[in-house]
């Protein structure tokens, strides 16, 4: 490591390897990731480059906020060009790109009202808040004694709230006191959910499916059961598709698979297409009327720069017909996943590009194999253990999927 120039104490370092890179990290950041060891340096559509000059692709797509792939240049255009012209007014002023915005939220939706927020995790927060006053304003809950029903094996966020209703206990631990409210029921059981209504039920917060589960798809109908026990008990149906939303399952929403109509729909990551943190909350008349000045709001949700960026990045989908994209390919990848002769293989499931391979505990946990992939450039990245996640951006072609599937093959069957 050579060191050019201290200003104020702090070295300036002008040439770094990935090692010296890692050692600063982690001398200088909290412990709270599991990285890969590559540091990436540049992206560009479904490639990713590390310091060392090492080309990978990208297979994990930043846990889907890149399903227009990396820097793609309709969507940096647009960030250019507002970024020049006013970047945040917060929400005491309007802005000329925000209502444009909503009206392509409401739309791809089918919803018509939005909340604009940053993270995922504020977007839930904000539906968490919308489904409770819903059911003292409009259903007439008793006031403190809402309750949500949410899933086993869940992942909305790491706020206080939103870990309170996960059933990973590490997610818990040494973070109490918890938010009260949740119920838990078994994903993908419709008759759990039925017995578990109340007269103080609110609503159903449920993932269509189950990404950081670990790609947990539930059988055919379900969704549709939901929505019609939802119905018949006067609760909300509120879908999390922050991770399947955007084209990434083969639909613009993984819920339209099934024709449902929900009460409301969080979404975020590809919102941005990876350019800014940008989500939101998306409902209906009923639901967001609850609302009114000073009960909720953001200094940078639904900023000038953010609602520029998140038009650019939904014409993108539209244009380019992502959800169909995703629909063919992940449809071909996903047979060709299934058709591994590997004994390490447990299962192989999905829907579109959202593909998790289950391995069997002989196998040894699914990191080392995501190493393995690594070191043969193609980045993925394990969830809940034993499960390796495929998820590219949207803008893969066949060629390349054949380039990765060999890759995968190769590791499957030869890695000890």
């Amino acid at each position: 490591m050579q060191v050019a120039n201290v200003t104020l104490g702090i070295p300036y370092f002008n040439t770094m390897n990935t090692l010296d890179y890692i050692e600063l990290e982690q001398r200088y950041g909290a412990n709270n990731y599991h990285p890969l060891d590559v540091v990436i340096t540049k992206g560009e559509g479904v490639w990713i480059w590390d310091i060392e000059g090492k080309k990978y692709l990208d297979f994990l797509s930043a846990y889907s906020a890149l399903n227009q792939g990396h820097c793609h240049p309709k969507i940096l255009e647009a960030m250019i060009k507002q970024a020049q012209k006013v970047t945040l007014t917060s929400r005491a002023f309007r802005n000329d790109q925000l209502a444009m915005f909503y009206e392509k939220l409401a739309k791809i939706s089918g919803l018509p009202k939005v909340l604009p927020m940053n993270s995922g995790a504020e977007a839930v927060e904000t539906a968490i808040k919308a489904i409770r006053k819903w059911a003292y304003k409009v259903k007439c809950v008793p006031e403190n004694q809402a309750e949500i029903i949410v899933c086993s094996n869940n992942f909305s966020g790491r706020t206080i709230s939103l870990i309170s209703f996960s059933t990973e206990e590490q997610y818990q631990d040494g973070f109490g006191p918890l938010t009260a409210g949740f119920k838990v029921i078994p994903f993908g059981d419709a008759k759990a959910l039925e017995q578990a209504i109340t007269p103080n039920t609110a609503a159903f917060f449920v993932e269509p499916i189950q990404g950081e589960g670990g790609i947990i798809v539930p059988t055919n109908g379900f969704l549709k059961q939901v929505e019609q026990i939802c119905r018949h008990h006067n609760i909300l149906l509120v879908f999390d598709e922050i991770q399947t939303g955007l084209g990434r399952t083969g639909k613009m929403f993984a819920h339209q698979h099934e024709n449902v109509q929900p009460d409301g729909i969080t979404v975020g990551k590809a919102l941005s297409g990876g350019f800014y943190p940008i989500s939101a909350f998306i409902s209906t008349e009923e639901v967001m009327g609850v609302f009114q000045p000073g009960d909720h709001g953001s200094t940078f949700g639904g900023n000038p720069l953010a609602a520029a960026i998140g038009i650019a990045a939904i014409d993108v989908i539209l244009e380019e017909d992502l959800p169909e994209k995703a629909l063919q390919v992940g449809e071909y990848f996903l047979t060709k996943l299934q058709s591994i002769k590997s004994s390490y293989i447990k299962e192989v499931r999905g829907k579109g590009l959202l593909i998790g391979m289950e391995l069997h505990s002989i196998a040894g946990g699914a990191r080392r194999f995501c190493k393995a992939l690594a070191n043969e450039g193609l980045l993925a990245k394990e969830t809940r253990d034993n499960v390796i996640r495929f998820a590219p951006p949207l803008v893969i072609s066949l060629d390349e999927i054949d380039w990765a599937l060999e890759k995968i093959e190769r590791v499957l069957t030869i890695t000890c």
